[in-house]
């Protein structure tokens, strides 16, 4: 503890402290029934888990401050906030339960997971300070809510794959709370063995969700939280087994940890497909121990800084392993290269120059509409400028009701409207499996990076088109680089419109055969053949997001002057700086 409290320092240790002493003095908020009733009459998931959220970062606050004080005066508070947190009605969160009360069948999500979690932690770092009545009713409580439903029932739906659903980061997160608060807390060594046994055969489903390079449909953000549990589980696996057990051990598992270097595009930019942000946060715990252990230094070159500031965490694991294994004060950058390709899923992440920050910057992806946290995105692609989104794939949409339900694919950031991907004679892309980008060719060369695309099956067959071949480049040999962009179409039964769209989040203006998108080292001008092609402004103010304030979305939207039978549109995008 002594060397800890030397490489945090008295700062970093003063301000938690000071933090910590205002909670002890602060009433623990409310969690009435209306705010979990407010989900399932309103569709928003805010009101009830922002109160929880706030409770959990007060018992993350007194647990680390005890814990690194060790003088019991954060005890008091400690209990009275872990009391209240034993005695919710539900641990689940209202969008992912049934009932506010469901005492004999308890949902065991994220929320509830993550929670037993938390108590186990709680218990392991401070829990010879607690009463005994505590800690006997938050082992039942674990128990009874989370490891034995666990264990004994079949019927959660991230346990395991089907035909029907794949898993996704649930079961890494829903796996690392029940296993992992079992390896703290389970005495009986079978059945502890039987639930780890149980936990594993999830975690087999968990990694297939990857293809074969490491990669992930559903986007940086999502690596950190379910590959990030997936890591915290294995983690505390490895100590109990006395090393016996190393779920980071292979070259696979190596190729997803390196999913965050390989999907970076630019400084503090990474791409944003699925719902997934373009400015994600990665865990400094999480970095620094999968830097060591897979000797991987790179990991510590991502940006990434320790914040000491415990406030918006919706689970334990993530400031405790801040607290306990911080990133070093200086590391070097991480080195990426030319050239990123994920075979599978159809990604490409192609950079002009890796030494030069503000360089042109492209990634792309094929893929298919029924994908993790899936958007109808088949064919989007972003443009980076000046180390600045100019074209951009915008990521998550406000989470509520809505948006996991029917009516998702009429939100903007989800449907093929939010996203630079064809319009074909009026008709979206539809979601399923079957709605599969064909990768008919990639190349990588010193000069250029070049995918190709058959999209037709994106498309309902309404649509009418029988071929939509889109290619994409990055051409290094112009001065500055450039992004060229063809839509080559051929309709089934007659003349028809494609239009060929471009979605950016900054200022647009339009010339005479041009328009200009962004300004400065952080634009582009978009040359197209004024002869064949008109283009028109779609402007979207307020587009809410999650977590992040509202974007304003404006279509730059490519029309042919005549409907064709054939045709094709082809763009050169190229940096303004």
């Amino acid at each position: 503890m002594h060397g800890l409290k030397e490489r945090l320092g008295d700062d970093v240790i003063g301000a938690l402290l000071a933090d910590a002493a205002l909670d002890a003095e602060a009433p623990v908020p409310a969690l009435p029934a209306r705010l979990y009733r407010d989900f399932r009459e309103t569709g928003r998931r805010e009101p009830y888990e922002d109160a929880q959220r706030t409770r959990r970062n007060m018992l993350y606050r007194l647990t680390l401050a005890e814990w690194l004080e060790g003088q019991g005066r954060f005890v008091p508070a400690l209990e009275e906030i872990a009391w209240a947190r034993l005695e919710e009605t539900n641990w689940a969160w209202p969008a992912h339960a049934r009932d506010l009360d469901h005492p004999d069948r308890p949902t065991v999500d994220l929320a509830a997971t993550m929670t037993a979690l938390d108590m186990a932690e709680l218990d392991y770092l401070v829990g010879d300070r607690l009463s005994a009545h505590l800690r006997t009713r938050l082992r039942t409580e674990v128990e009874r809510r989370v490891v034995g439903p666990f264990l004994h029932r079949n019927d959660h739906w991230w346990l395991h794959s089907t035909p029907e659903k794949q898993v996704n980061n649930w079961t890494a997160v829903c796996v690392a709370g029940a296993v992992g608060a079992a390896l703290y807390l389970e005495t009986d060594t079978a059945r502890l063995a039987e639930i780890v046994t149980r936990g594993l055969q999830s975690l087999a489903d968990y990694l297939e969700t990857f293809d074969r390079e490491g990669g992930s449909s559903e986007g940086p953000d999502y690596w950190t939280y379910g590959f990030g549990n997936y890591v915290v589980l294995a983690q505390l696996l490895h100590a109990r087994s006395g090393g016996a057990i190393d779920l980071l051990e292979g070259e696979f598992i190596r190729s997803v940890a390196q999913f965050p270097l390989r999907t970076m595009l630019a400084p503090d930019v990474w791409v944003s497909f699925s719902d997934s942000d373009n400015n994600p946060v990665f865990h400094p715990g999480l970095l620094t121990h999968l830097a060591q252990h897979l000797h991987m230094p790179d990991l510590l070159g991502l940006g990434m800084r320790n914040d000491f500031k415990v406030a918006g965490f919706n689970q334990f694991a993530w400031p405790l392993r801040q607290y306990a294994w911080p990133l070093p004060p200086k590391s070097r950058a991480a080195v990426l290269p030319l050239h990123d390709w994920y075979e599978e899923t159809g990604w490409m992440i192609s950079r002009l120059d890796p030494d030069q920050p503000g360089s042109l910057r492209l990634a792309a992806k094929g893929g298919h509409n029924q994908e993790m946290h899936n958007q109808n995105d088949v064919g989007s692609f972003m443009v980076l400028a000046g180390g600045k989104v100019v074209l951009t794939d915008p990521g998550r949409g406000r989470y509520s009701k809505a948006y996991f339900g029917p009516e998702r694919y009429q939100n903007l950031m989800a449907s093929s409207r939010g996203h630079s991907v064809p319009v074909v004679n009026g008709f979206e892309q539809v979601e399923g499996r079957e709605r599969e980008a064909q990768v008919l060719s990639h190349s990588h060369t010193m000069s250029a990076d070049r995918l190709e695309l058959d999209m037709a099956a994106a498309y309902p067959a309404e649509a009418g088109v029988r071929s939509l071949r889109r290619a994409i480049a990055l051409d290094r040999q112009a001065p500055g680089g450039r992004v060229l962009l063809e839509d080559r179409y051929e309709f089934a039964g007659g003349d028809g419109v494609l239009q060929s769209v471009l979605i950016t989040a900054t200022e647009v203006c339009l010339q005479d055969n041009a328009v200009l998108i962004g300004e400065g080292a952080a634009g582009v001008r978009v040359q197209f053949d004024q002869q064949e092609v008109e283009v028109a402004l779609e402007r979207h103010a307020g587009v809410e997001k999650q977590y992040q304030p509202p974007v304003d979305l404006t279509r730059v939207v490519f029309t042919p002057r005549q409907p064709k039978r054939e045709g094709h549109i082809a763009l050169e995008i190229l940096p303004l700086g």
